[in-house]
């Protein structure tokens, strides 16, 4: 039984309508036979009210009490009369007067309104005695307005005729007991009564009254709306902007049908509700009464039907399943109905619709408008079942329908065929906020022209694909959580399209998204991490595109493209991978573009076997490993893309590649910027290279590159280094601002240098040595803190017309055995000299241009001054260089022929050869300090030519 306590938060505060002190006058009844010209009714004490104070003013009543008004029925009952308290009510209330008899000729039929029974100043008035005289006047009392009528004096037995219960009911019961009353109530008795007064319809719409109600009926714990077509959602009476959202909620489900196995047990008298043992005899219920003008079995807010205002348009049934498990029924929706599960606590998993053979739930052509929401759908065959079961499922939705399935349990143990299935054309269902878990097969298969819109479902654990999309299938599929499948998370193949967004697809054994086979799905700002293997798998002409995603944490590539798949990936952040960001390999090829790639363990973009993608407006960075990996007979057009920060090369390009790299920036790595090796091939034209540890660019071991129109610069280790056998063709660059040489050739390299600019090096221009070869044409080398060209160590260049000029040191020095050619070169303006050469070197000179050389050591030597003077322990000058055997000077020791007249004349001294030094009397690393100095500068060595460039170890994962 319900409490009698009220707790609404809205007070009843009631209202009366005598003043204090005054005397109510009651009026005749409609029916009764006093005469109207009969004395005045005696004024009772009333037994209930309080007594008057001295001064004449009532003492308030209890809340939810009233003194009565004058009363209206025509029923018996004692007396009322007597001061009553005065209450402040918040309503002002218009009752309707109650009627008197009356009439010219004093009959007993007509009735007449009556006045207010207080006057203005709070006394009673008491009506006059009237007389049946007022005939004779040709009008009726009735005909006034109200305020003028004639007032009427009761006959003393009207007292008995009052209806003091009515009165009592509805002014002076306290709003408690009211409440109390009301809950014994249903809802049709309760819209009824609320209809009776303003107070009456406060109490009648309380919240837990509804409550009850609402419960009692269809169970659920919150209040269920139809917010518009197809969606039935639970909101919290908290968030609703309603003022009665059980009332309301109600009221929207109130026309449905009912399935409750065993409902004969329940009561439900009093209600017009229409229940049955099962869901199939239900839906027989709704054909039998579709072709009807009857309501019953019509809903409002059912799917048809997007207001929520209670129309009365006649729509698709609606049919609660109340909850307990249905086995065996064998549904096919062909019309507009919603099916609802309805029960306690999670709804769905108290419902629950379950077949071992055939499909569980099928969808055909009709149900455009169907729905069916808040159940558990099961498909359970035996696992000694002989039937086939490929083509069953436990939701299957055909051809030419489009329902809604909403906050459903999907699973199903059949080890074939798919949990739900989407086939044929103008199937388009809307599925959302359903759980596909833990079935034995696909989860959700959509094929052979299918549409439809899936959303914020949940899709885990399954033991093959979470989504299959087929044969030209077109789904949408918007913030679905997909993970922890023991296959792929979604497959796209056999030319399936779809438009997938917002999914977030984690911890699948396989790929996170597989394309295959011609399909071309659209994937936009979904998060694919975490995969067992790899993130996106595109193989066999697989196409897609790829927009704005977050692939990440894959234990593979984040991006796998291969056998002739061509998919664009766009504006992705790629990263963290356990293994490498994008790898492009068996003849993939694909559009990388605009893509944020760093962190990844591997190289950030790989590119191999006959691969061709195009990369460009991407950021490759902050790798582990390297930035672009091109190997195997790679290919591809990598332009305009930013690579900076990576622990290795910035770009290797190795094994018979191809690639043309143009306009990027390639920076700030740990080592190489771009590095070709091992027959390396390929273009790089109209790059930024700068600012690496190692050198800007390196080739080796047969690589023949073409490097063209590149700006090389900041180099640690050098702008470009050739060794190991290198060739390549070095034309039209920019190489400056590098920490050792701007060119180095050495061990056997041959490259091809034209019409390059190389100046402003920390060292020198292009070193050649350790048997290093090429030609180098056409090229200006000027500013350069080291000698232009050096050449050592039995090298042999050719170098024909180019402008070696304003050098620190010299123009060109050979030394160390080695020779050149030198043919029509310009050579001026360098501060130690034009042409240098070490004893025994004869080069090859034909048409050369040497002038306007500055010949500081030549000067120094005649001045007299120590060549450590002009020199310092950073440059090399080219003269003579002795040793003093007194001073037990070693091979690594030179004294320049200013010192040995000066600083050691008279000791024992040797003459080593022409070549290049700096004296070490000079720098004071001999016992003797040197007279031609001042204070000495201590250095440790004496190096006879520029410091050995380092060579790239980088390491060669495939």
């Amino acid at each position: 039984m319900p409490s009698a306590s009220f707790t609404s938060s809205k007070s009843y505060v009631l209202r009366s309508r005598r003043k204090a002190g005054g005397n109510r006058i009651p009026t005749p009844s409609r029916t009764s036979n006093a005469k109207p010209c009969e004395p005045t009714c005696p004024v009772q004490p009333n037994q209930n009210a309080p007594a008057p104070s001295a001064a004449g003013s009532s003492t308030p009543t209890t809340q939810g009490t009233s003194p009565p008004p004058q009363s209206s029925g025509g029923s018996s009952g004692p007396p009322l009369a007597g001061p009553l308290a005065a209450h402040q009510s918040p309503y002002d209330l218009r009752r309707k007067p109650p009627q008197h008899q009356g009439g010219a000729d004093g009959g007993a039929g007509v009735p007449g309104p009556s006045t207010s029974a207080a006057t203005a100043g709070g006394a009673p008035a008491s009506p006059p005695c009237s007389s049946g005289g007022a005939s004779g006047s040709g009008y009726s009392s009735s005909m006034l307005p109200a305020r003028k009528r004639p007032r009427k004096s009761c006959p003393p037995s009207y007292e008995s005729c009052t209806n003091t219960a009515a009165h009592y009911l509805q002014y002076e019961l306290p709003d408690e007991v009211v409440l109390t009353i009301f809950s014994y109530l249903l809802e049709l008795d309760l819209c009824r009564v609320s209809q009776v007064c303003k107070r009456f319809n406060v109490i009648s719409n309380d919240t837990e009254l509804w409550k009850r109600l609402y419960q009692n009926v269809y169970e659920y714990d919150l209040p269920l709306f139809s917010l518009s077509a197809c969606k039935f959602e639970f909101l919290s009476p908290e968030e609703c902007e309603m003022a009665n959202p059980w009332k309301e909620a109600f009221r929207q489900l109130y026309r449905g049908i009912h399935v409750r196995p065993n409902h004969q047990g329940i009561s439900m008298r009093g209600r017009n509700l229409i229940f049955f043992n099962t869901v199939q005899s239900a839906l027989d219920y709704v054909d039998e009464r579709s072709g009807t003008n009857s309501t019953t079995g019509s809903v409002t807010g059912s799917c048809s039907n997007h207001s929520t205002d209670g129309g009365n348009a006649q729509q698709g049934a609606l049919i609660f399943l109340h909850a307990g498990t249905y086995r065996g029924e064998f549904l096919v929706i062909d019309s507009d109905i919603s099916l609802i599960g309805a029960g306690p606590g999670n709804v769905a998993e108290s419902v629950v619709l379950e077949r071992e053979s055939e499909s569980t739930v099928m969808f055909v052509e009709g149900a455009k408008n169907a729905y069916a929401g808040y159940m558990t759908l099961k498909f359970s065959p035996e696992a000694t079942s002989t039937v086939p079961h490929h083509k069953h499922y436990c939701l299957e939705v055909g051809e030419n329908c489009s329902p809604t399935i909403d906050h459903c349990v999907i699973r199903s143990t059949s080890v074939v065929g798919a949990a739900v299935c989407v086939s044929g054309v103008g199937a388009n269902p809307t599925i959302r906020h359903c759980d596909i878990s833990d079935c034995e097969n696909v989860g959700l298969y959509v094929t052979d022209y299918a549409q439809g819109t899936y959303e914020d479902n949940e899709i885990s654990r399954n033991a093959l694909a979470g989504i299959w999309v087929k044969n030209y299938a077109n789904p949408i599929m918007r913030r679905n959580h997909i993970h922890h499948g023991r296959d792929v998370g979604i497959f796209t193949f056999d030319n399936g399209l779809g438009y997938f967004e917002g999914n977030d697809i984690h911890n699948n054994r396989i790929a996170g998204f597989e394309v295959k086979a011609g399909a071309n799905p659209t994937v936009v700002h979904c998060e694919i991490h975490h995969g067992q293997t790899g993130g996106i798998y595109v193989h066999e002409n697989g196409l897609g595109q790829f927009i704005d995603n977050k692939i990440h944490s894959n234990n593979f590539a984040g991006v796998w493209i291969t056998s002739n798949s061509n998919p664009t990936i766009r504006r992705n952040e790629i990263y963290n991978g356990h293994q490498g960001g994008v790898y492009i390999f068996g003849e993939g090829r694909g559009l990388i573009e605009h893509n944020n790639i760093y962190g990844n363990a591997l190289a950030g973009i790989q590119i191999r076997t006959n691969s061709d993608p195009i990369v460009r407006h991407n950021k490759i960075h902050h790798g582990q490993h390297g930035g672009i990996y091109v190997h195997e007979k790679g290919q591809g057009l990598i332009e305009e893309n930013e690579v900076y920060a990576n622990t290795l090369a910035g770009v290797w390009i190795t094994t018979g590649s191809t690639p043309v790299l143009r306009r990027n920036r390639i920076h700030s790595g740990k080592q190489v910027g771009v590095y070709f090796y091992d027959n390396g091939h390929g273009k790089l034209e109209d790059n930024d290279i700068f600012n690496h540890l190692y050198s800007g660019v390196q080739i080796r071991t047969g690589s023949n590159p073409v490097i063209r129109g590149n700006k090389i610069w900041g180099g640690q280790n050098g702008g470009v280094l050739v060794y190991n056998g290198g060739l390549g063709l070095l034309e039209q660059n920019e190489i400056f601002d590098n920490a050792m040489a701007g060119v180095w050739i050495k061990t056997d390299s041959n490259p091809t240098l034209k019409r390059n600019k190389i100046f402003d090096g920390r060292d020198g221009g292009i070193c050649i040595f350790n048997g290093g070869k090429g030609i180098l044409e056409e090229n200006d080398i000027f500013r350069n803190a080291q000698a232009g060209v050096l050449i050592s160590t039995q090298s042999h260049p050719i170098l024909r017309r180019n402008r070696i000029f304003d050098g620190l040191a010299a123009g060109v020095e050979i030394t160390n055995n080695a020779t050149a050619t030198l043919e029509y070169n310009q050579i001026f303006n360098n501060r130690f000299g034009g042409l240098c050469l070490a004893s025994g070197v004869q080069p090859i000179v034909r048409g050369n241009k040497i002038f306007n050389n500055q010949d500081a050591v030549e000067k120094a030597v005649s001045n007299g001054q120590c060549l450590y003077k002009i020199s310092s322990y950073t440059s090399f000058p080219m003269h003579d260089f002795y040793r003093c055997q007194t001073c037990n000077t070693t091979d690594r020791n030179a004294i320049c022929v200013n010192c040995i007249k000066t600083c050691h004349a008279g000791h024992d001294v040797e003459f080593i050869r022409h070549d290049r030094f700096f004296c070490d009397c000079g720098a004071g690393t001999l016992t003797n300090q040197c007279q031609l100095q001042g204070e000495p500068t201590q250095d440790t060595d004496t190096l006879y030519d520029s410091a050995a460039p380092m060579e790239s170890h980088t390491l060669m994962v495939n």
